[in-house]
């Protein structure tokens, strides 16, 4: 399965501090089993963001995007602006089970508005951009990705 990993940041981007969020998310989609077809920082620009989840989808063929960043309510977090722009059917189960495990670390919790959804063959995932949260939030939906990648594939799967 190939995977990309996008960081949304504009400080990120500008080449200010390590992108410790985009290691834990490569990290992660490594520990699913997945080959690294790309991983890149862009601004916190909805645009910018759509563009580059498109093209892992459509020209590189990623079964998964895992997005970092830009998920919370400052004015310039539009990562799911941009996703839903490009997503065909959401996948609400998986941001809902997301913000649920965070709970039980964080007070705001509830402001985190990332989404999930598929794009053709694809799971595209907004993950927090905090490196600790993506640890907590991964374990809560690790599970059921491999499932849900096989079904998207249209492989056969268990239930």
């Amino acid at each position: 399965m190939r995977a990309a990993i996008l960081t949304v940041s504009t400080s990120r981007a500008a080449g200010d501090g390590d992108d410790s969020s985009g290691e834990r998310l490569e990290q992660f989609a490594r520990e699913l089993g997945a080959e690294i077809a790309a991983r890149e920082i862009v601004t916190d620009d909805r645009e910018a963001i759509a563009e580059r989840l498109r093209r892992f989808s459509d020209t590189d063929g990623c079964a998964l995007v895992l997005t970092t960043g830009g998920t919370g309510v400052a004015p310039r977090d539009v990562t799911p602006e941009a996703t839903r722009a490009v997503i065909e059917r959401e996948v609400p189960g998986i941001a809902e089970a997301m913000r649920e495990a965070s709970r039980a670390h964080t007070r705001h919790w509830m402001l985190s508005r990332g989404v999930a959804g598929i794009r053709g063959s694809t799971l595209i995932i907004n993950f927090p951009g905090n490196p600790r949260s993506i640890g907590q939030t991964a374990a809560a939906v690790a599970d059921a990705l491999p499932h849900a990648l096989a079904l998207i594939a249209d492989t056969p799967s268990e239930h």
